[in-house]
């Protein structure tokens, strides 16, 4: 288990009315931004994603940001979104919400088909061994870096019959520090990906280059935006979909709004600095 989570209890509902109006006001300023970076982009309302990162925050905290707005959350860690799930599936079915994967054999299909959707997306790296663990949970997982890791997740899915949503994930800074696949290798290993079973391919991820200079930045999200857009036009099989790009967080979403992203992907902007890394 991480250290943190000894110091910290993810699974705690209740927060105060001063932490909630503290994650509301975020929302909102993180949307307006948002906004003003479509509008700066020449492109339209709403055609950007806010997934709120929720990485060490408790679910009182994640239940704040989804009254203030929030309609995708993301997770990185899959301890955390096993300790989470039922207390965030359960708080959010009262408020008229489904979260993530909605098991067919215990769900009430009428009140499944009024709920409004809360996708739960894995964001962080998942280890083969883990992959049992999010996919009752997470309808998308954008951290699929290699053909290995793709091809366990869809021998999983086809045992439980579900299809998952994965992104594939991209180094485009060039970063060792980063986990992604080479953007050489990213066209191939997306064809490949969409012609699984099991898998939906929904797009390509990317963490932008940790530097201050902003033409460095802008070009990785540049290039993500043209490999998704070839892989688009192959045609090639199960590739159809695959329209998302998840790229830019607090630092720099708005290059990445204007480059192209689909979502963002943002968590010390909704919620504050964090007390643990």
């Amino acid at each position: 288990m991480t250290a943190y989570m000894d110091h910290k209890d993810l699974a705690n509902e209740v927060i105060d009315q001063a932490r909630a109006q503290e994650i509301t006001d975020g929302v909102h300023r993180v949307l307006d931004r948002i906004a003003s970076a479509e509008s700066a982009a020449g492109r339209a309302a709403g055609s950007v994603q806010l997934l709120a990162a929720t990485k060490t925050r408790d679910v009182g905290e994640i239940l704040a940001a989804i009254d203030a707005g929030i309609r995708v959350i993301g997770e990185n860690r899959p301890q955390e979104i096993t300790v989470k799930a039922d207390g965030l599936a359960k708080r959010l079915g009262e408020r008229g919400h489904s979260l993530g994967v909605i098991d067919a054999a215990e769900a009430d299909t009428a009140n499944a088909a009024a709920a409004t959707h809360i996708p739960f997306h894995l964001i962080g790296q998942l280890q083969a061994n883990k992959i049992g663990k999010v996919l009752p949970v997470v309808d998308t997982i954008e951290s699929v870096d290699s053909i290995e890791l793709a091809e366990k997740i869809a021998r999983r899915a086809t045992m439980r019959g579900i299809t998952v949503g994965v992104l594939l994930e991209v180094n485009e800074s060039g970063e060792e520090s980063k986990s992604g696949c080479a953007p050489s290798h990213a066209i191939d290993l997306a064809q490949r990906i969409g012609a699984m079973g099991g898998l939906r391919l929904q797009g390509l991820m990317t963490i932008g280059a940790h530097v201050d200079d902003e033409r460095t930045i802008r070009a990785g999200f540049a290039h993500l935006r043209r490999t998704r857009d070839q892989i688009l036009a192959s045609g090639a099989e199960g590739t159809a979909d695959c329209t998302e790009l998840s790229m830019g967080m607090t630092h720099d979403m708005a290059y990445a709004i204007e480059e192209g992203s689909t979502i963002v992907r943002v968590g010390t902007a909704i919620f504050g600095e964090r007390a643990f890394i």
